[in-house]
């Protein structure tokens, strides 16, 4: 596959804020894909875009006719894009650029042949790119979905959880049966809010999660509340603490309510609400910085998932150092963190050569590219995060369940 030109635009994503779509012409046809973006971002991401949005597209529009003599003919030789747009564009810019790619190279694999008895199911996989990745991958992650936030993702002028996410996880890696189960648990969050929180409206935040004024302690009991719920498919709870974003000054500052925790402070209460919520999933308990403030959670809870995101930015130097520290057992892979799909392989080879599980990530402000499904898959996740609902989220659900059925 050769591409022949590429160009690119802004588009709005679902906060309504402008983010990258590129387009390439291949020898194969037109496509194109796009970047979501992040507010609660780790330091140690790669910058978005290199200076700002039009300069990374200025800067693609420049290479237009650079990369007419690279063949593509494989995953691994996203190498010969990076060699020629590396240092001049941001992780956004470089994710979009490869996705798009990356979708022109399974046209090219996987096209209808004119004689083939199958040309039914060969069109359906001109759209796998997880084929490109691993073709005999058959097991699907399970569901992680945003029920109820807080932090910065919440934007409310009154109390909100300092908690960032309150996650529901369906046992059960059949994307469609996980999809309805949390959705129906979703509506049951709504019926428990509007008797435990006076304040509650209804109103959704970036992520379509409910927004509510209660505290931390008093969420999670709604959450173990829905857990605890008479359905077919169970449960498991998770917390995105997002810990960098009220760290300040080496102390943990909560505003709801208020109050200031040391450092050993904070491992002893997250640990008590692990302990006493029966909690599966920690992701970020502790400042980006804090290594050892994760590998003492681990210790006390081996049988839990904590999870690193901000810790550790999908990033091979920084799993490193966790793996080495034994920080973690999970990680979140949020591809335009690192922008380099090839960081993304490395990342999650070393990930399962250390067991530690791979949490595929959308972003707070996304788009309706569902590339994200594709590589969970192909890259053999563990678990898919991807909301509950919303458009643009509902959309990479709906391609894992695509997924699922051909198979």
């Amino acid at each position: 596959m050769i591409i022949k030109s590429v160009d690119a635009k802004s588009i709005l994503d679902s906060r309504k804020e402008k983010t990258i779509f590129i387009s390439i012409k291949t020898d194969v046809g037109n496509f194109s894909a796009s970047a979501p973006t992040g507010k609660s971002t780790g330091k140690y991401e790669i910058k978005t875009y290199k200076k700002s949005l039009d300069g990374d597209i200025a800067a693609i529009k420049s290479f237009k006719d650079y990369f007419s003599n690279e063949n593509i003919e494989n995953f691994d030789d996203l190498r010969r894009i990076e060699d020629i747009v590396d240092r001049h564009v941001g992780g956004n810019t470089l994710f979009a650029l490869e996705s798009a790619a990356l979708k022109a190279l399974a046209k090219e694999k996987f096209k209808t042949s004119q004689s083939s008895s199958k040309n039914v199911e060969r069109k359906n996989q001109e759209k796998d790119i997880w084929r490109l990745i691993n073709s005999d991958a058959k097991i699907l992650p399970r569901l992680v979905g945003n029920c109820i936030g807080g932090g910065k993702h919440s934007e409310t002028d009154g109390k909100k959880p300092d908690f960032q996410e309150f996650l529901l996880i369906p046992k059960s890696n059949s994307a469609i049966k996980s999809f309805e189960r949390n959705k129906e648990a979703k509506k049951n969050a709504e019926i428990v809010l509007k008797k435990n929180d006076e304040n509650f409206k209804g109103k959704k935040n970036d992520e379509n999660a409910w927004v509510t004024s209660l505290d931390d302690k008093s969420t999670l009991e709604i959450l173990k509340e829905l857990k605890n719920s008479k359905e077919k498919i169970g449960l498991d709870c998770g917390v995105d603490i997002a810990a960098s974003g009220f760290y300040k000054r080496k102390k943990y500052t909560y505003e709801n309510p208020l109050f200031k925790r040391e450092i050993e402070e904070q491992l002893s209460y997250v640990s008590n609400l692990v302990k006493n919520f029966d909690i599966l999933y920690v992701e970020d308990p502790f400042d980006e910085e804090d290594f050892e403030g994760f590998a003492k959670l681990l210790k006390k809870f081996p049988s839990s998932m904590i999870v690193g995101d901000d810790l550790t930015v999908t990033n091979c130097k920084r799993l490193k150092k966790a793996i080495d520290m034994k920080s973690i057992n999970a990680i979140i892979v949020k591809p335009n963190q690192c922008g380099s799909l090839l960081e993304v392989k490395r990342v999650c080879e070393m990930a399962k050569e250390n067991n530690i599980k791979i949490i595929f990530s959308h972003r707070s402000g996304e788009t309706e590219e569902t590339i994200l499904a594709d590589l969970a898959f192909g890259f053999g996740a563990d678990f898919f995060k991807c909301g509950i609902e919303g458009d643009s989220r509902e959309k990479k659900i709906k391609r894992l369940i695509e997924i699922e059925k051909s198979l």
